[in-house]
């Protein structure tokens, strides 16, 4: 199974940056889409920004202009870069993984998802 580990939360003022990053392991795999979600209290899970294999890209509306999502896929790492932060961008942000995982008996589909690290941005 394709493990993801995030880091790079933490507390920032508004008006702040953070990077956040994301990284795959295990196995032989390919990754098509690398994803970052965030989930506020008491709101439902949604999609930040999605980036290809192919490095096109996309943007919830609430983050377009200020957020950037990039990846290593070299590294099997995705990368946040969040700028002009928010108190709304407040929440636990997780990384999701989508591709094809490797064996030496057969080719499987995998969808991961990281723990989720938190992001809290004070006014």
């Amino acid at each position: 199974q394709v493990q993801l580990v995030e880091s790079g939360g933490g507390l920032v003022q508004a008006g702040g940056s953070l990077k956040l990053s994301c990284a795959a392991s295990g196995g032989t795999f390919h990754i098509n889409t690398m994803d970052w979600y965030r989930q506020a209290p008491g709101k439902q899970r949604e999609l930040v920004a999605s980036c290809t294999s192919g490095g096109s890209t996309n943007y919830a509306d609430s983050v377009k202009g200020r957020f950037t999502i990039s990846r290593d896929n070299a590294k099997n790492t995705v990368y946040l870069q969040m700028n002009s932060l928010k108190p709304e961008d407040t929440a636990v942000y997780y990384c999701n993984c989508r591709g094809k995982l490797f064996t030496t008996t057969r080719v499987a589909d995998f969808d991961s998802w990281g723990r989720g690290t938190q992001v809290t941005v004070s006014s």
